[in-house]
């Protein structure tokens, strides 16, 4: 049946419209979606007749209970023990119970059936190890690191043997912008996770400050980054709330005027009918829905008003072009001059702006430099920056 709720999302979904209306795959997704439904109709029914049969089995138990107590009681009747009235009752209330044995008994039963399910994921999942603060708020204060360090990394993901990352070593200075090139599977976003403390089991060394982050509490970790991701979360709740969830301890309203000034949002906002307090997306009535572009620059000012000292912007504008893309990373960079910055793309045109790029190939560093230095090597980041040098132009 989740097969077929898909199938019903995507046919009748606001997101789809567009492609639908586009490609008319309505008809061949109908098509799917009725032979998903009719195999899940089967199975249900298969359930219900089931379930009929129990109660049917129920239902002629209680009858012959009905029948065996009316015959024990001919013998007290006929002898003038009980009256005709106090026969007739006892039996009617023998056959009124046939309908609460037969429907309340079955689905009790099969409440119970479901319920042992249902205990046996939570118990599976209350089997689970915990990680130490992993549902903690940030640190509140956290000294500025002046040096992050991955010394020979390798980290394959659980339940894999494919090494993403093999002996990567690099280091990280405060309030430098870098840039992590390479292409899609390269390995780039893997390096932000084991940063953040997302997976542990790597081999080799994360320093903080010469500090194994190993050591360092879930709280602390969380104090140190704030992170774009590609696949940002887009929250339908007023534009305030929105860009404020980067801060959840405190956030003074003159820290959202300044990345809603540099990102360009400003204006847009002042034009909503209730200004910041506006809510996004369509789940409200009044609710304003933003273009593509908007919602990542409310994910990059969200990112912004954190007081974390490392920004990480995962490919967060993967969906704008090159040119636009590159411009919105500069914007980025002016307003984040005091912080530590780490930019993840396979796109090229934002590396120029870094301090220093570093390029991962399968999993290892292959080259780092300045993008100047870099082109004047002649190696991977020329030939990649080259061939995506008409993307700019």
């Amino acid at each position: 049946m989740r097969r077929a709720t898909y199938y019903q999302d995507v046919l009748t979904g606001r997101d789809y419209v567009e492609e639908r209306a586009l490609f008319g795959y309505s008809g061949e997704l109908n098509e799917r979606y009725k032979d998903k439904f009719l195999t899940a109709y089967g199975i249900n029914m298969k359930m219900q007749r089931s379930r009929y049969m129990k109660m049917s089995g129920s239902g002629m138990i209680t009858v012959l209970v009905a029948i065996l107590v009316a015959g024990v009681l001919l013998a007290p009747l006929g002898s003038g023990q009980i009256s005709t009235g106090m026969f007739m009752g006892l039996v009617t209330t023998t056959l009124g119970l046939v309908p609460i044995i037969v429907f309340d008994l079955t689905n009790a039963t099969n409440d119970m059936a479901n319920g042992r399910e249902y205990m046996r994921d939570l118990t599976a999942f209350s089997g689970l190890s915990e990680t130490p603060g992993a549902t903690d708020l940030p640190a509140k204060q956290m000294a500025v690191p002046q040096c992050i360090e991955l010394r020979d990394v390798s980290f394959a993901y659980p339940g894999t043997d494919v090494m993403i990352l093999k002996g990567l070593s690099l280091k990280l200075f405060s309030k430098r912008l870098y840039a992590f090139v390479g292409v899609n599977g390269a390995g780039k976003t893997t390096i932000t996770k084991l940063l953040t403390g997302l997976y542990d089991n790597y081999a080799g060394e994360i320093l903080i400050d010469g500090r194994n982050i190993r050591n360092f509490a879930q709280a602390e970790l969380k104090s140190l980054f704030s992170i774009v991701y590609q696949d940002y979360a887009r929250y339908q709740v007023p534009v305030v709330d929105s860009i404020g969830l980067g801060d959840v301890r405190d956030m003074p309203m003159e820290n959202l005027d300044r990345p809603l000034n540099v990102l360009g949002l400003e204006q847009a906002v002042s034009r909503m009918h209730s200004g910041i307090k506006t809510p996004l997306g369509r789940i409200h009535e009044a609710g304003i829905d933003l273009s593509g572009g908007q919602w990542q620059k409310v994910a990059i000012a969200r990112s912004l008003v954190s007081r974390a000292p490392i920004h990480i912007l995962d490919e967060p504008t993967a969906a704008l072009d090159p040119a636009a893309e590159s411009e919105l990373y500069e914007l980025f960079r002016k307003a984040s001059q005091d912080k530590s910055t780490i930019l993840i793309t396979h796109r090229l045109g934002a590396a120029r702006i870094a301090d220093e790029v570093f390029v991962i190939a399968d999993g290892r560093m292959a080259e780092q430099g300045t993008h100047k230095e870099l082109m004047d090597k002649g190696g991977i980041y020329a030939e990649m920056f080259e061939a995506q040098r008409g993307w700019y132009i």
